[in-house]
């Protein structure tokens, strides 16, 4: 996934709502690398032109050990054959009530869990691509 993105691409999602450039790209590495039992099942797809869509569904343990589904709508919007933009749309209440148990389900609706649960995980990206750039430096 990480190959099919244009080098200034943009990336949104409920819980990475503002990536570019290399980040989507990195994102996608650090998902996968920590993922031990990561399914995706393409549901559905459609591409027309310079414009895509598809529905997707990642099943996979979250780091506090719930399993989660994630029902996922993307839109896409193509350039020279590669992803220029990307937006994964989720209920974002669903996926906290599954991945975070009682907190998710108690918080998951408000502005205050979702904020946190996006600066947790922009902080992990900008940790992990300093590491993947570092990598690639050497």
């Amino acid at each position: 996934m990480a190959s099919l993105y244009a080098p200034d691409a943009r990336f949104s999602d409920p819980v990475f709502p503002d990536l570019r450039g290399k980040r989507p790209g990195q994102m996608w590495r650090m998902l996968t690398s920590r993922a031990e039992d990561l399914r995706v099942e393409l549901a559905e797809h459609d591409a027309d032109g310079d414009r895509g869509s598809a529905n997707w569904i990642a099943t996979y343990t979250f780091r506090t050990g719930r399993k989660v589904v994630n029902d996922i709508q993307a839109t896409f919007r193509f350039e020279n054959g590669l992803i220029a933009e990307h937006d994964d749309d989720f209920d974002f209440w669903k996926w906290s009530r599954q991945a975070l148990g009682a907190p998710g389900l108690l918080l998951g609706w408000t502005p205050i869990l979702k904020g946190k649960v996006q600066k947790e995980a922009g902080a992990d990206l900008e940790k992990f691509a300093a590491a993947d750039e570092a990598g690639a430096a050497a």
